[in-house]
């Protein structure tokens, strides 16, 4: 499997601009949400995929972050 399919949360933080203890909690939720779905999780790591759809992002949001 592709290591770049989950993020761990210095990418989380980054990506947010956020404080790597709130990139955690947001890690906690959305994995909490995952497991609901019936998910197995991984502690500190969030689906990349997963992420960018609960945070709203599309591939044209993030290249027009990136120029």
């Amino acid at each position: 499997m592709a290591s770049n399919v989950f993020w761990k949360v210095e990418d989380v933080a980054k990506e947010l601009g956020v404080s790597k203890s709130y990139a955690y909690k947001l890690i906690r939720k959305l994995n909490d949400e995952l497991k609901s779905m019936g998910y197995l999780t991984v502690a500190g790591r969030i689906n990349k995929k997963f992420f960018m759809e609960k945070m709203c992002y599309d591939n044209s949001d993030r290249t027009e972050r990136n120029r």
